[in-house]
């Protein structure tokens, strides 16, 4: 019922299309973690993928809406920038580290790089 943001839709595809998998464990209690977190519904992260002393995150507004949203990590981040579909940092591309995390203000559709250093 409602819009497709309302059901959730774009959320179904993907548990759909790439459904969780588990892995037995020993009996010992694993700790709940999340490398990642945003903000808004309307925000998709798509990819993080890893390279040395960083991470490059890809996320874009799914909604056709203008949203601001945070972008939360567990890693331990020193820098956040901007960077092009080519993971090449942009110029003027730096982003502030708030408590909160990142703040990212995305257009509707819209796909943006960010590149994440890592505290050695």
């Amino acid at each position: 019922a409602g819009s497709f943001q309302d059901a959730g839709v774009i959320q179904r595809a993907y548990n759909l299309n790439f459904p969780l998998h588990t892995v037995p464990a020993g009996s010992a209690q694993c700790l709940a973690w999340s490398a990642f977190s945003v903000s808004s519904p309307a925000v998709v992260l798509e990819t993080a993928e890893d390279r040395p002393e960083a991470v490059v995150v890809r996320l874009y507004e799914a909604h056709g809406s203008t949203v601001d949203a945070w972008l939360q990590t567990s890693l331990p981040v020193k820098e956040a920038m901007l960077c092009d579909l080519l993971e090449q940092p942009a110029a003027q591309g730096h982003l502030p580290l708030e408590q909160r995390g990142v703040r990212l203000s995305f257009t509707p559709f819209r796909v943006l790089s960010i590149l994440l250093v890592l505290r050695q």
